[in-house]
């Protein structure tokens, strides 16, 4: 703490750089002075054309030794000497190892080095083979377990040092992406993890499309359904002044025709992904076609049984209920579900959503029903037409008539009120994509069962018996 005068002696100096048997710390000291040395002289010497001039007689301050000190480099005994841009001394180390001689003394031996100086990649070298724990040659384990991968988190291991741990895989719905990962984080509602757990990807957008099998078979049959329906259309006009078609009706027939032809074209709307557009259109037009089509149907019961009490003596109940009336009624019937429709259109209508409850790792496109209320509704109003239909038609099935049509009609509604009855518990039960397949199959399944039932004995005879296709046969009410 006290200045030095030049009359101390270093043989009696007690200081820690002159105890001669901690050779680091000399090194250290021998090294400090040779680069003071070195800043000294570049502060007072100058070269010029490889000729060294120094200024003896200059006075040097501590601020410009400082400076020449940070530009210091030279290497004295081996050792390179030099400071970086913050004034610290560039790193270099030699690497050591506890080795036991041929002797079985242990030594400490240098096997390498670390050198900061030297270029990226070239800082760290080992030049000797290392000697671990026992004289083994291969490096320890520093921790009891190994490193958990990537999809995986530790779970420390109950009363073991906080080195042991178990892996533990993610959760459904989680990933960790990174090593030894203290916890796992969950994937955005939208994505879905790997098979690994390691990354999250989009979930998958599933709805029913036209190139899938099912869509397929589904539009076959639509479009099938539609050809025999305007086939069947031609093959009564060509022949609508046959008696067999006069007798049936035939203007509700065409009528009908018409709207089945509608009916199974209109479950087509049901494939593709779904659009604000055609959620509106699938359910209206699916709703407003049926009712044209149970209200045709139900008109020609109703005809059948005034027709049978028109042959009563002194009824004329056949005027009040005539081609005019017979029209207004299937247009009312039908306008009121258009006024449902448009009701449901105007306060809730259907629009598309993405279902991401029902499957977990894939997102299902489909047409909410925005109000159910209106839903229930168009499909109750149809039921009804249908069970109003149906009775009517059980009314009048046992008429005398050779070819009386309400035993058809009866078969038709039958099976048009067992499809639609097994389609509610189908419909909530299906999952996804399914849900539109089955309202597809239903409206295909109820369609078929009205043209098979309704016209096609009819047919038959036209095509295959013209022999029964006459007034006397068909009003025969004896003949079996």
């Amino acid at each position: 703490k006290k200045q030095c005068d030049g009359t101390e002696d270093l043989k009696t100096l007690k200081i820690p750089y002159t105890d001669t048997s901690k050779f680091r710390i000399n090194n250290m000291v021998y090294k400090a002075v040779y680069a003071i040395a070195h800043a000294i002289h570049n502060a007072v010497c100058q070269e010029t054309n490889f000729t060294t001039h120094c200024k003896k007689q200059t006075s040097l301050d501590f601020n410009q030794v400082f400076t020449e000190l940070k530009k210091v480099s030279f290497t004295q005994n081996g050792y390179h000497v030099s400071f970086d841009a913050n004034g610290d001394p560039v790193a270099a180390y030699e690497i050591v190892n506890w080795q036991k001689s041929e002797s079985g003394i242990i030594e400490l031996v240098t096997v390498g080095y670390y050198d900061a100086s030297l270029p990226k990649g070239q800082e760290f070298r080992i030049n000797r083979n290392l000697t671990w724990v026992y004289e083994e040659m291969e490096v320890p384990i520093s921790v009891c377990s190994e490193s958990c991968a990537p999809g995986t988190y530790k779970v420390l291991q109950k009363g073991k040092p906080i080195c042991c741990y178990d892996c533990i895989p993610c959760p459904e719905g989680e990933i960790s992406n990174i090593t030894d990962s203290p916890e796992c984080i969950p994937c955005p509602r939208e994505f879905w993890p790997n098979s690994k757990r390691d990354a999250c990807f989009p979930k998958p957008v599933e709805f029913l499309t036209f190139d899938e099998v099912l869509s397929v078979i589904l539009a076959t049959f639509s479009v099938s359904g539609a050809c025999l329906t305007i086939t069947t259309a031609v093959i009564f006009f060509y022949h609508r002044t046959t008696p067999i078609v006069r007798a049936n009706n035939s203007e509700l027939s065409f009528l009908l025709l018409f709207s089945l032809t509608l009916c199974f074209l209109c479950s087509l709307t049901f494939i593709g992904a779904p659009s604000e557009w055609s959620c509106m259109l699938r359910h209206t037009a699916f709703g407003i076609t049926f009712v044209l089509c149970i209200s045709c149907v139900l008109g020609k019961t109703i005809v059948v049984l005034i027709a049978f009490k028109a042959t009563l003596p002194g009824n004329n109940v056949i005027k009040w209920f005539g081609p005019p009336q017979q029209r207004m009624t299937v247009m009312s019937l039908t306008l009121f579900q258009v006024l449902i429709c448009i009701v449901w259109l105007v306060v809730s209508p259907p629009f598309p959503v993405k279902n991401l409850t029902t499957y977990k790792e894939k997102i299902i496109l489909e047409c909410a029903l925005g109000s159910a209320v209106g839903f229930w509704a168009v499909l109750g109003y149809i039921g009804l037409l249908a069970v109003f239909c149906f009775v009517l038609a059980v009314l009048a099935r046992k008429l005398p008539d050779n070819f009386n049509e309400a035993k058809m009609i009866t078969f038709s509604m039958l099976i048009f009120c067992t499809v639609w009855i097994t389609f509610i518990p189908a419909y909530i039960s299906s999952p996804g994509k399914f849900t539109v397949a089955v309202e597809i199959f239903a409206i295909l399944a109820s369609s078929f069962g009205l043209i098979l039932c309704i016209f096609f004995p009819k047919f038959l005879i036209i095509l295959f018996q013209p022999e029964k296709n006459t007034k006397r046969y068909l009003m025969n009410k004896n003949q079996t």
